[in-house]
């Protein structure tokens, strides 16, 4: 056995690749201890399988392989390194921890039950090997214990929610990066290539390498930037043709930056700059609708798969794979629609006021399962979190906590108009309309054939003619929810 002070202490990394805030690599590195941290790719732990987890979509697996390369580099920066495992992680390990005889495993707790699961059979793993073990608070504000209604159910509306969580007041201080790590020599890892993350054949991956800089360097640097140019946020945020908004989500969906990080530089900003605390306390509750979502999948691991609200269960969903296509290429012929589909191919990411437009486009104008749309976001944004990805898809179909009222049916025209009004949005990602004039660039079908003819459009050519009427498509909509309401 080796000399206690030389026994290895393991740090497990999940959903939180970074070195600052991060409280299982903090306690570890405070025993003085050499250092094993480890990642493990699980897609074979039982308890991560459908319907209750899902394999990580394309897009996702792509930033997952910058993220790790950013992560190892961060920590070989201070003297310590990454090791990559595949496979059960209860298993690898806690296989690690008996193979090198390590004093102590460390880890940050993820709020869904699966990978609750997944730690407990480690917990468990370790407590019959001897080996001591640390489970620490994961990336939430709120514990979801610590907000409850008085039956001990988890809240289904927001402002209360909300209310709630900053009735706590501030989330405990945010942790340093620790100086200086200790690395185990000679500890078998994979090589990232092995896991096969990124596309080769065909690289499709090209617009997500010109648009993301991966990596807590690149998200801290990221939340500094957009702090600073904050003044009029609460306005400017739902603009897809400004660039108003933090485009944090994916840095905080694998955990590259903490909600506390963020928390805490937001408040700062306010404090020195009190002419933007409404901006602050707007983009905090954003930070506060990613809380709610992850709360909700805690309370419902199943958020994917079933409607919250039961009564949906009997919706007369259509069949129509040619419109989903449609939807999906971006060619529907509603300009913001085919925007931000095409944004978010290329991209990796939409702009949340598009993604209410699209979503709702797919599920009430089509009356397409809102879970084909899911599943479609999950495979193509960097930022598909399990919590907001359903829950958000949940509220604009109607069947969510806190949802959308079933007969808010987004006029994409008037979206356009409203939010992208000279159509700079549309011109950049749906080219082929570059020419028209803004007064018919979110309707081109009420230009003349003249004035189409010299912008270079032809509907039912280079550009499509819609894919349905709007008033037809919204009375169809209601149609279907009235006749949910009477069964």
């Amino acid at each position: 056995m080796a000399n206690a002070a030389s026994r290895p202490v393991i740090v497990w990394f999940r959903d939180d690749l970074r070195l600052s805030d991060h409280p299982a690599l903090h306690e570890a590195a405070a025993t003085g201890a050499p250092l094993i941290c480890v990642y493990v790719f699980d897609e074979h732990s039982p308890q991560l399988r459908p319907p209750l987890a899902r394999p990580l979509g394309a897009a996702s697996r792509w930033w997952l392989a910058q993220s790790l390369r950013a992560l190892a580099a961060s920590l070989q920066a201070r003297g310590g390194s990454l090791i990559l495992r595949r496979g059960p992680a209860a298993d690898v390990v806690s296989e690690l921890a008996r193979q090198r005889d390590a004093a102590a495993v460390h880890w940050n707790d993820i709020e869904i039950a699966p990978h609750r699961a997944v730690a407990d059979d480690l917990a468990e793993a370790l407590s019959v090997a001897g080996i001591a073990y640390h489970r620490h608070a994961g990336d939430l504000l709120a514990a979801p214990d610590t907000i409850r209604t008085k039956e001990g159910r988890g809240l289904r509306v927001f402002t209360p929610f909300w209310r709630r969580v900053l009735s706590l007041g501030d989330p405990s201080p945010a942790l340093p990066a620790p100086a200086r790590l200790r690395a185990v020599p000679e500890v078998a890892s994979d090589e990232l290539g092995s896991w096969q993350l990124e596309p080769s054949a065909p690289d499709w991956a090209g617009g997500l390498r010109e648009t993301w800089t991966v990596g807590e360097d690149a998200a801290r640097g990221k939340l500094r930037a957009f702090l600073e140019g904050l003044p009029g946020y609460a306005t400017g945020r739902d603009r897809p043709d400004r660039e108003a908004t933090s485009r944090l989500s994916p840095h905080l969906r694998f955990g590259e930056i903490s909600p506390r990080q963020v928390w805490f530089a937001a408040r700062f900003a306010a404090a020195e700059r009190p002419a933007i605390a409404a901006d602050v306390d707007k983009f905090l509750s954003e930070l506060g609708w990613r809380e709610f979502c992850s709360h909700l999948l805690a309370d419902h691991p199943d958020l994917a798969a079933r409607n919250l609200q039961p009564a949906f269960d009997e919706f007369p969903w259509t069949s129509d794979d040619a419109a989903l296509q449609a939807w999906q290429r971006g060619r529907t012929g509603y300009p913001i629609v085919d925007a931000g589909m095409r944004e978010l191919w290329h991209s990796g990411v939409m702009h949340n006021r598009v993604r209410m437009v699209v979503a709702s486009f797919l599920v009430k104008h089509l009356l397409i399962d809102w879970r084909l749309g899911e599943a479609w976001f999950w495979d193509t944004l960097v930022d598909a979190d399990p919590g907001s990805n359903p829950a958000n898809w949940q509220w604009v179909a109607g069947c969510g906590a806190d949802a959308a009222p079933y007969f808010r049916v987004f006029n994409p025209v008037l979206q356009g108009e409203k939010f992208d009004p000279d159509g700079d949005y549309v011109r950049r990602w749906v080219p082929e309309l570059a020419a028209m004039p803004s007064k018919f660039i979110h309707q081109p079908w009420s230009a003349t054939p003249v004035e189409l003819a010299a912008a270079g459009v032809t509907l039912g050519g280079n550009y499509p003619a819609p894919t349905v009427d709007h008033k037809a498509g919204r009375a169809r909509a209601l149609a279907a929810y009235a006749e949910l309401r009477q069964r």
